[in-house]
């Protein structure tokens, strides 16, 4: 994109965020729910598919740019972001990467658009961590694949339009490569998703579990068509590289917006007649957040410079999702404990985030995938004893 035009994207974004959506959070998390002015915006503004590409009717953005983008949304509830983060994201990018050219020019124009909202369906009760592991299984039946099994915590699911499946075709493969990925629309008989999840935090962003009790869909519904099958687990580590620099930005995003809370509160709230921040102890702990902040915001672009060269497209996205989910956990700490009590109660920004911001350690992979994945890279085989 244009550097101009990029820079007014930037700031149109900015403005929505800070103007319209940071005034609703409360609201947001009190009933679980994004609203629905907020995501017709959402998809006037591209919002839907900055990250796919311009003949698809997205914006285009590289990942450089598209971190950058993630810095503006990431200063509001996440639950914003997780509205249309999947279909930029690992769902969108299993068409990108692995769909036909069929498959793309029927899809990818309406996932850009916000027509139709795309779930990444790879987690199972028994493969998190390892989707290797996955048990969904799916078959031919003539020229109809027939699916059967179960996922769980799928973003969107209770509002998809159209799920991104993955399920073991060859169960006499390598465990990595007998798996496919199958486009199944929502309402295929069937297909069943679940009441949605009580979680912890990030309200207004949905998940709940989907079950296959012999759902059939025609052989086009491969993704990738011949070429896709048994390539659907590379597909999924391809998508969710890329996934990991876009949540990477995320939290330095809200690392920004915790330390402008920690600030503003040390500034105001007074004790022994003097305001909080004239303590050197709590200097100290806006200090630390604010390292935190501009260490995480340099290697999130870093990351985002290897990843569109092609250079570093493994180490990098795993030390930045590292970094990044630990950084802002410790600020979002170093935020309540600025608060004192008020941090600890519902309806202060800074309790909210801090149990928001919990989950960006376990989702695109747990901190302690992260360090396998990393320790793996560089010792090789010296890994393995």
């Amino acid at each position: 994109m244009d550097a101009e035009d990029f820079t007014a994207v930037l700031s149109e974004v900015r403005r929505f965020v800070r103007e319209r959506v940071v005034p609703l959070e409360a609201e947001i998390d009190e009933k679980d729910e994004m609203p629905g002015d907020i995501r017709e915006s959402a998809k006037k503004m591209g919002l839907f598919g900055f990250a796919l590409p311009e003949e698809y009717g997205g914006l285009g953005l590289s990942m450089y740019e598209e971190a950058q983008l993630m810095f503006e949304l990431g200063y509001t509830t996440p639950s914003l972001r997780s509205m249309f983060g999947t279909n930029n994201g690992i769902a969108g990018h299993v068409l990108m990467v692995g769909g036909t050219e069929g498959q793309k020019a029927e899809w990818l124009p309406k996932i850009a658009s916000g027509e139709v909202l795309a779930s990444f369906a790879l987690t199972e009760p028994d493969a998190g961590s390892d989707p290797s592991t996955l048990t969904t299984r799916a078959h031919l039946d003539g020229d109809v694949w027939v699916i059967n099994g179960a996922k769980r915590y799928i973003t969107n699911a209770p509002l998809a339009d159209v799920f991104m499946v993955f399920a073991r075709t060859d169960p006499d493969a390598p465990r990595t490569r007998g798996i496919s990925t199958f486009l199944v629309p929502a309402g295929t008989p069937g297909l069943t998703v679940a009441p949605r999840d009580h979680k912890m935090g990030q309200f207004g962003a949905w998940t709940a579990d989907v079950y296959f009790d012999d759902v059939r869909v025609p052989a086009e519904a491969l993704v990738g068509g011949e070429a896709g099958l048994n390539q659907g687990f590379s597909t999924a580590m391809g998508c969710i590289a890329h996934g990991r620099v876009h949540i990477s930005a995320l939290c330095v995003g809200m690392a920004e917006r915790l330390v402008d809370e920690s600030v503003e509160y040390a500034r105001t709230r007074r004790q022994s007649g003097k305001p909080i921040g004239s303590f050197q102890l709590v200097q100290g702990l806006i200090a630390d957040s604010m390292t935190d902040y501009y260490a995480g915001r340099a290697t999130v672009l870093e990351a985002a410079r290897g990843f569109d060269a092609g250079t570093d497209t493994k180490i990098g996205p795993s030390c930045t999702k590292y970094f990044a989910s630990e950084m802002v956990w410790r600020v979002a700490d170093r935020a309540v404990q600025i608060h004192g009590g008020a941090g600890y109660m519902r309806g202060v920004a800074v309790e909210r985030f801090y149990r928001d911001a919990r989950l960006f350690r376990i989702y695109e992979g747990t901190s302690q995938i992260q360090q396998v994945i990393i320790a793996r890279a560089l010792l090789g085989d010296a890994t393995r004893g």
